[in-house]
């Protein structure tokens, strides 16, 4: 009889991109791939260390697997593995704790998959974390999510992903479009870049600090990538879109009018404080680059609150600055101290109850955005990828600029690419539409 391998990922797309990655190790191995709520012989979980709440997740997901089959192997992988390995090793029922660079290689780690009795720790020196392993993320997805750098040289306040994925580096040109080249054979219509700072693409594709290769050059041997109907770039820092790559989106065949693009903070007092590297106004600068050249564009933004020292008059400054700004939708974070980060030892911690006052105004304010945002849409003719889960009688999709669509349930929609015309947002706030013609392709 096979082994059986299920995966649970927390966290980003570029976690999602490795998970398939390893899993693909996994069949290489002779596994059988199930999914994580059946009984399987070993279950690994890729782990976040960006909030709280993934780190407190952990533990009810070890538990779920346990319930499932008490007997199974259960390996934590990923950045919280590399920040607190001891931690994680000594939840209940965990047998094996891979660090950054270890994961890649967990099919060497497991030998008969007998439990232990306490979890083995096997996890490097961040500083060792210096080679790239491509990925890229496919199943039972229309699009998939293509990792095309790793690491960060940022030193922002705030953040642990420089301690748990090392320096910045990249994946060379020729490994990007094949892999790129691999997605389109399997019929998948839509790619997403990721990464953990991919406007630095290029650093380290050689091992080493010199760039061989710009974003901008990255994107433009992208889109032409035969077969590859969408393009999106994932999230990018405002200091590293470039006007260039911006004119260059405006007019590809594939790449989609959709940025996402970290702000953090409307105040340039604590982006000072965060070692962000820009200020508000060459932000506010990108967002009306985006809106001249792609006025239909969608735009998403990551913000957080109660970052220490963030007074009532800093946040109304982050919130008018949000408020007045031409922008689709927030992600919107709630700061939790992450040991070893100097933000954690500032002064000015604000409490946690502002936190959540300020965290559900930016949400609603994120609502009004989308709302004012799909307003905008209405009566235009738009292509939709079409996904492949029934959700109540619904099949959604969405548009080029990330407007989300519903229709009832058709199987035959499923990950075909549509041209339709907005007519109306429906109560749960999806948008609805008419067909304008047969579909684009199959």
């Amino acid at each position: 009889m096979k082994k059986k391998v299920a995966f649970y990922t927390l966290g980003c797309k570029l976690n999602f991109s490795e998970t398939s990655t390893i899993a693909r190790s996994f069949a290489d191995e002779g596994f059988d791939r199930v999914d994580f709520s059946e009984e399987a012989d070993m279950y690994v979980i890729n782990t976040c260390s960006v909030t709280d709440n993934a780190d407190k997740k952990f533990k009810t997901i070890v538990k779920k697997a346990q319930k499932i089959n008490p007997d199974a192997f259960v390996a934590a992988v990923g950045c919280y593995a590399q920040l607190k390995p001891e931690e994680l090793a000594d939840v209940d029922g965990v047998d094996l704790v891979l660090g950054a660079t270890e994961k890649f290689k967990i099919t060497d780690y497991i030998n008969d998959l007998t439990k232990n009795d306490h979890g083995k720790v096997h996890s490097c020196e961040i500083a060792d974390a210096d080679f790239y392993v491509g990925s890229y993320a496919i199943g039972d997805r229309t699009r998939a999510f293509l990792k095309v750098q790793d690491g960060c040289d940022y030193k922002c306040t705030y953040c642990t992903i420089p301690l748990a994925r090392g320096i910045s580096r990249s994946d060379t040109l020729e490994n990007v479009l094949k892999n790129a080249a691999d997605i389109s054979e399997q019929g998948i219509k839509e790619i997403v870049l990721t990464g953990v700072n991919i406007g630095d693409y290029g650093k380290g594709e050689f091992g080493n600090k010199k760039h061989e290769h710009t974003f901008l050059e990255l994107v433009e041997a992208l889109d032409d990538v035969d077969g590859i109907h969408r393009l999106r770039i994932s999230s990018i820092e405002p200091n590293l879109l470039k006007n260039e790559t911006i004119e260059f989106v405006s007019q590809s065949k594939a790449f989609v009018p959709h940025f996402h693009i970290p702000l953090q903070s409307g105040s340039d007092d604590l982006l000072k404080l965060m070692k962000r590297r820009y200020m508000t106004n060459l932000y506010k600068e990108r967002v009306e680059k985006i809106r001249e050249v792609m006025p239909n564009c969608c735009i998403g933004v990551d913000v957080i609150v109660g970052f220490p020292g963030e007074t009532e008059e800093h946040f109304l400054e982050t919130y008018h600055f949000l408020n007045d700004l031409d922008i689709s939708y927030l992600h919107v974070f709630t700061y939790s101290e992450r040991d070893n980060t100097p933000a954690a030892t500032m002064d000015g911690v604000v409490p946690n109850k502002v936190r959540s006052k300020r965290s559900k105004m930016l949400r609603g304010l994120s609502v009004k955005k989308r709302r004012a945002f799909y307003e905008s849409q209405l009566g235009n003719e738009l292509t939709v990828l079409f996904e492949g889960e029934n959700k109540e009688g619904y099949i959604h999709g969405f548009t080029e600029n990330y407007v989300k669509v519903k229709s009832p349930w058709n199987p035959e929609l499923v990950n075909t690419l549509h041209e339709v015309k907005l007519t109306e947002i429906d109560a749960d706030g999806l948008v609805r539409f008419e067909f304008v013609n047969e579909k684009i392709e199959a």
